[in-house]
């Protein structure tokens, strides 16, 4: 069983969500890495229903696969199915970055950190 794949909800106000690697065990462990972010302050259906608080975080390694990704806002613990998949599946950035997303959504968020992490990000 592979326990990094294993998601983590906090149902507080704003709710957190996780899965995977945390960036402090990522530098500890010495691992190559790249980060991408997206604030909710660049995102129009978090600007529609206002609550612009928090984040998407994704961290890739070396090799482009996630290690990890970590969110903060309201319903992020509904959006971490996404990220989860995508590192039981062993995702890359490119390929979650690629990945049409409905827009205006909340999920577009992991989409925006990904293009972020590739240098490609348009709306931050």
């Amino acid at each position: 069983m592979d326990y990094t794949t294993i998601p983590s909800c906090v149902f507080t106000s704003p709710e957190v969500a996780s899965v995977g690697m945390t960036e402090r065990q990522v530098k500890e462990m010495g691992i190559d890495y790249k980060v991408g972010r997206f604030p909710f302050t660049a995102s129009g259906k978090a600007t529609a229903a206002g609550d612009r608080d928090g984040f998407v975080k994704l961290i890739f390694d070396q090799n482009d696969k996630l290690l990890g990704a970590h969110l903060v806002g309201a319903n992020v613990t509904e959006m971490l199915a996404e990220p989860t998949l995508a590192k039981s599946l062993g995702a890359t950035v490119q390929q979650i970055a690629h990945t049409i997303h409905a827009h205006p959504t909340m999920n577009e968020g992991v989409m925006e950190a990904a293009e972020v992490a590739l240098g490609a990000a348009i709306h931050v």
